[in-house]
C-alpha cells in the first residue's frame, strides 16, 4: 500500500512539472549542492513585462504575475535603510529575471532583480575569460584554468558561479561588476 501511495505521489509531481514546462521553459540554472543550497531561496524568475522605469509585472514560470515596484531607498527585513540600485541589467520586456521583493502597500517592492538575459554572454577579465549561458552552464575560453567556472546559478539574489557566491553590483551592456568577501571583480563584455 506504500509504495502504490509514493508511485501515485511520483506519478502526480512528474504530472504537475509537464504542466509547467507548457506554459514557459525560463531555463532556470541549477547547481548541485552548494553551501549556499541549504538556505531556503526567496528568488521569483520569470519574464519582464509592462516594464517602465520604477515598476514591471513578473510572468512566473507557473503562470502568475506579480507587480513590482522599484524604490531608490527601501526598509529591508531588519529595518535598515538600503539604498543605491537594486535593478541590475535593466527592465525590458520579454527578459527573462530573477527578483527578490518585499511587500508594500502597492505590490512588492523589489530588493534586487537581476536581467538573467543581460547577464548571458562573455565575460574577460585579466585571469578570466568565460561564458555564461542559458541553463546553468558556463563555458571557460581560458585553456589550462585551474579553477574554471562551470555552472552557474542565481540563489537568494546572489550569483553562484560554480563554488562561488558573488554580489552582483552592475551589469552594464558591456561591463559587470561582483563583489564577495575577497574584493570586486570587473569583467568586460566580450563582442564577438
Amino acid at each position: 500500500m506504500k509504495i502504490a501511495k509514493i508511485t501515485i505521489l511520483a506519478a502526480m509531481a512528474l504530472l504537475a512539472v509537464g504542466c509547467q514546462n507548457e506554459k514557459k521553459d525560463a531555463n532556470i540554472p541549477v547547481i548541485k549542492d552548494t553551501q549556499a543550497d541549504l538556505q531556503a531561496d526567496e528568488t521569483r524568475f520569470g519574464e519582464c513585462v509592462n516594464a517602465t522605469s520604477n515598476a514591471f509585472q513578473l510572468v512566473q514560470i507557473d503562470g502568475d504575475t506579480l507587480d513590482f515596484i522599484v524604490e531608490e531607498q527601501y526598509l529591508d527585513q531588519n529595518d535598515s535603510l538600503v539604498t543605491g540600485d537594486v535593478v541590475c541589467g535593466g527592465l525590458y520586456d520579454g527578459n527573462k529575471m530573477a527578483v527578490m521583493g518585499t511587500p508594500g502597500d502597492e505590490g512588492m517592492v523589489v530588493r534586487k532583480a537581476i536581467n538573467l538575459t543581460s547577464l548571458m554572454g562573455r565575460w574577460t577579465s585579466l585571469d578570466k575569460n568565460f561564458e555564461i549561458k542559458d541553463g546553468g552552464v558556463v563555458e571557460s575560453h581560458v585553456q589550462n584554468e585551474s579553477n574554471p567556472y562551470t555552472e552557474w546559478k542565481i540563489l537568494n539574489g546572489k550569483l553562484v558561479l560554480s563554488k562561488d557566491t558573488f554580489n552582483i553590483l552592475s551589469i552594464g551592456n558591456d561591463s559587470l561588476y561582483l563583489e564577495n568577501e575577497k574584493g570586486i571583480y570587473a569583467y568586460k563584455r566580450q563582442v564577438e
